[in-house]
């Protein structure tokens, strides 16, 4: 330990979890949880994980005021790989959204934790560096290091490592999402065993890898271009065949509930009056829709209206994680 490191008493970083628009599903790598896919993401600002870090007797977790031992296991394990020489830590964290139940609380939480200890222990590690360790705690969580809209390529042959290219700042291209709430509560199947689930049992796990490239370069032209058309076109071919592959698993996976439906009808419905919406789902009952800001008003009403809703989250683009430290 240093006499800089001894200067800092604890760190503060808070950032934003992330969804897929072109998605995720997936590990080639369980061990070092290296995505089978690439991925294209959307930052948002609206919500966010706030962690702060100091050092400590032992090593302990706070998630929103409470001990969370089940969190602390995979927390701790995987800070240990991340910093191999890190001392004893106290860490307590607050997500301003639901937690583990499909709003991406594991990438804003795991970026958030990764940043904060890098700053107590003056790591400096580049911002590159620091994506790549938090993808190895969540796989979307390497995403959540940058702000706007972010392309993820999965490793191959040449590069056995994620690779991220932001593709666009919050202010290039402002687009809304509308988190419609539908159940709060945390998801019966975790992302990681569903996904793993998903890898051994899907008869159509194949299909859903070697189709992957191709919408993943679609969406990243429809960025390039500003077409909410063509970006909305595949983020919901993406969506559905994601939920496909993971309802042909053994034993299914579903996440939808009867309010999901009845939230995605009601997007198509939008959609079909003229409005630019497009919607998709992670592994939780949640459905998030993206628009443009002038439909967001009208679109965030309409969404309130389905039978089951709880309420909106309405959410611009995002930024980088900020981290403060105390001296």
């Amino acid at each position: 330990m240093t006499d800089q490191e001894e200067q800092i008493s604890r760190a503060t970083a808070q950032a934003h979890p992330n969804i897929a628009l072109v998605k995720y599903w997936g590990k080639a790598d369980t061990g070092r949880n290296l995505p089978a896919t690439g991925s294209l993401s959307l930052t948002l600002g609206a919500l966010h994980t706030q962690t702060t870090v100091a050092r400590g007797a032992a090593d302990s977790l706070l998630v929103n005021g409470m001990p969370r031992p089940d969190m602390a296991a995979r927390l701790f394990r995987f800070l240990d790989s991340a910093f191999p020489d890190r001392p004893a830590l106290s860490i307590d964290t607050q997500n301003d959204f639901p937690t583990a139940a499909g709003l991406a609380s594991s990438a804003s939480g795991f970026a958030a934790a990764v940043c904060a200890v890098d700053g107590l222990l003056q790591s400096a590690h580049s911002q590159h560096r620091l994506a790549q360790l938090a993808g190895g705690g969540s796989g979307s969580a390497a995403r959540s290091l940058y702000g706007g809209i972010v392309r993820l390529d999965a490793p191959s042959v040449e590069n056995d490592d994620i690779r991220l290219q932001p593709l666009a700042d919050p202010s290039d291209w402002p687009l809304e999402v509308m988190a419609a709430v539908i159940d709060e509560g945390p998801k019966a199947v975790g992302s990681t065993e569903g996904m793993e689930r998903t890898r051994a049992t899907s008869p159509y796990y194949p299909v859903w890898i070697d189709s992957h490239a191709r919408d993943l370069d679609v969406a990243t032209d429809a960025v390039a271009k500003r077409d909410f058309a063509a970006l909305a076109e595949v983020t919901e071919h993406s969506f559905f065949k994601m939920h496909a592959v993971m309802m042909s698993s053994q034993p299914a996976l579903l996440y939808w509930l009867p309010a999901s439906v009845g939230v995605v009808r009601a997007v198509a419905d939008l959609r079909s009056r003229g409005l630019p919406a497009c919607c998709t789902m992670d592994a939780g009952p949640q459905v998030k829709v993206v628009t443009t800001p002038d439909a967001a008003a009208d679109i965030a009403d309409a969404l309130a209206e389905v039978d089951g809703v709880q309420r909106i989250i309405r959410s611009g683009l995002g930024g980088a994680p900020v981290v403060n430290l105390e001296r």
